[in-house]
């Protein structure tokens, strides 16, 4: 059995600690092996990139080699996250001066990056690895009768130089045929390939707040029941902010969202109170009665 090195990312470690449970809960039916290293901050694909692209290339390739030291291949609970390990082998990988330089840096702590293992998403890997057959297999609970709208996000897909899936950005398909493989029935949605506006509201929150309310009115008027995600900072975008959405624009705003772990795991027969699903800030009374 392939063992992983689990990157949970900081975001669900330290404010979302129920998807984890949830993954690890789905992990463990469908036979996916993980341990942990010491990881730190990924770090962060766009506000750290942007401030410091050399000490995001060092603290990149010093989490690649703590999976290196174990010859094992890391999984991904986060878009981010999967973005900057993946975007740090790309560049380490086209940049043999730059590679040098980084190993300098990581010579003062007794590491070398040598490029010796791949970073993947947890969905490429439920995909890909697992296969809808056996995820299918593990189900037990019918979720036919609900409705729901994927958003798998933009850096699962973007930019296809180094994330190198088989999706088309404007066009995403994998999300979609694994949430089907729960047994729900998936909609689709005028504004699916939108970005939910999370990365552009550190900088201008107005503009992110009119993202997600395009994002939101779509998925409405499809007459989605529940949002599936499989990025972390997508799940706070939607989960965090329907409130205030519903404030500044005065319309009603209270849908469930479930990262992809958390629908599997209902539909696997999971206690939605063992999951941690009370601690969702939009949709709770819905969620008390899946």
């Amino acid at each position: 059995m392939t063992e992983y090195k689990m990157f949970e990312g900081c975001t669900i470690g330290n404010r979302i600690p129920f998807i984890e449970a949830s993954t690890r809960y789905v992990f463990d039916k469908l036979g996916i092996a993980t341990s942990e290293a010491p990881f730190t901050c990924c770090p962060d694909p766009t506000g750290f990139k942007s401030f410091d692209d050399d000490g995001w290339l060092a603290i990149g390739a010093r989490n690649l080699c703590l999976a290196e030291e174990e010859s094992k291949d890391i999984i991904s609970l986060c878009n981010g996250c999967t973005n900057t390990l993946r975007g740090v082998k790309h560049k380490l990988a086209h940049d043999s001066i730059k590679k040098g330089q980084i190993n300098e840096e990581l010579s003062k702590i007794g590491k070398e990056y040598k490029g010796s293992i791949d970073v993947r998403h947890f969905v490429d890997v439920l995909h890909k690895d697992v296969g809808i057959d056996k995820i299918k297999s593990a189900i037990t609970k019918s979720l036919s009768d609900l409705k729901v709208a994927c958003h798998p996000g933009c850096h699962y897909m973007r930019p296809h130089e180094w994330m190198e899936t088989d999706d088309d950005p404007m066009r995403p398909k994998t999300l979609k045929e694994l949430t089907a493989a729960s047994g729900a029935t998936v909609v689709d949605y005028e504004e699916e390939a939108l970005c939910c506006g999370s990365a552009v509201s550190n900088a201008y929150e107005e503009v992110g707040m009119q993202n997600l309310k395009r994002k939101f009115d779509s998925i409405v008027k499809a007459g989605a029941d529940v949002i599936i995600v499989n990025c972390p900072a997508c799940f706070q975008q939607f989960d965090t902010n329907q409130r205030d959405l519903s404030k500044e624009f005065d319309q009603k705003y209270d849908i469930p969202v479930l990262y992809l772990t958390e629908l599997y795991a209902l539909a696997m027969g999971a206690n939605p109170d063992d999951l941690g699903l009370k601690y969702h800030r939009a949709g709770r009374s819905q969620l008390r009665n899946m």
